[in-house]
């Protein structure tokens, strides 16, 4: 099998797990306290990575890449992980999934007002139009519904975690950490889950660990072994040997594996303004994408022809 092949198996494997963790969380945060979960969790992962890398006399990054590193894991997995895991403990597992698609959006969004960046095409704004309509159709949908207390506060924490991941993306993107990145995304791991228990012993609504049930348990050995180790390799190794356009097909599938196991195994409703809402917005969030890339050629042929 040829690095290639190895890459789309990666994909694949991207595509499906990180759409199952999102009712992985939800069947956990039923079982346990949401930050509490997900600080275990990433702790966790993250020590496995940094213990692996260590044992193989990986150097250890500098302290200007800790600060880096740090910086990023409140993004990351203090605002981005830690917050769409919470709000999965108030709103359904698939709204979650489809709230967190819309990333690509809101970078456009965040760099127009905060980077200058002025860069928006007829493509861009249609783009954005249709993923804010898609996302309007399901809360349409939910809002005839009768919803369990926090539902609002669910939505602002699933909004906010998808906020903070699109910064980090422009953040990474801007400020690169030299170091191997699966030793970089260990350390966050740990500098997150650690900010985490502190907020979740703040909260007070943490359990002791001899009082986690067995589910609890479960849900947790799952989100690790699959989310934030075989997924996340998956991930970057995907992203190191295909190209952008392909490594980012990720993004469409997530949503609709959520959707679909939430589905089936938490009963969670699936109506035709869902699955609308859901295919409007996944079409919206490709056309943005599509206007970056087209961008980022234009860009670079711009650059080649004035070599």
């Amino acid at each position: 099998m040829n690095t290639k092949q190895k890459a789309y198996i990666a994909l694949i494997i991207t595509s499906i797990v990180w759409g199952t963790t999102w009712v992985a969380m939800k069947f956990g945060v039923r079982q346990l306290p949401a930050l509490e979960l997900a600080a275990i969790r990433q702790f966790i992962a993250g020590s496995l990575f940094v213990v692996f890398f260590l044992l193989r006399k990986e150097k250890m990054p500098s302290l200007k890449q800790l600060r880096q590193l740090f910086i990023l894991s409140i993004f990351t997995f203090v605002l981005a992980n830690g917050l769409s895991t919470w709000s999965l403990a108030f709103i359904p597992s698939g709204l979650g999934a489809l709230i967190g698609a819309l990333y690509p959006l809101s970078v456009v969004i965040i760099e127009f007002f905060f980077y200058n960046n002025k860069n928006i095409t007829k493509l861009t704004v249609a783009g954005i139009l249709l993923g804010i309509t898609g996302i309007g159709f399901v809360f349409y949908e939910n809002a005839f519904h009768a919803h369990p207390a926090g539902y609002v506060f669910g939505l602002i924490l699933a909004v906010i975690a998808m906020l903070a991941w699109s910064y980090s993306s422009i953040i990474i993107a801007r400020n690169k950490v030299k170091t191997n990145p699966y030793f970089g995304m260990g350390w966050q791991m740990v500098f997150g889950s650690s900010m985490m228990l502190v907020m979740s012993l703040i909260d007070g609504k943490n359990i002791p660990i001899s009082q986690i049930p067995l589910q609890g348990w479960l849900a947790i050995a799952y989100l690790i072994a699959a989310g934030s180790i075989l997924a996340i390799i998956a991930f970057i190794y995907s992203m190191k040997h295909l190209a952008p356009p392909i490594a980012s097909l990720y993004a469409y599938v997530n949503p609709i594996v959520a959707i679909l196991i939430g589905t089936t195994w938490l009963d969670e409703k699936l109506t035709f303004n869902i699955i609308a809402g859901t295919i409007i917005t996944l079409i919206g969030v490709y056309l943005v994408n599509k206007s970056f890339k087209k961008q980022a050629a234009e860009a670079a042929l711009a650059d080649a022809d004035g070599m």
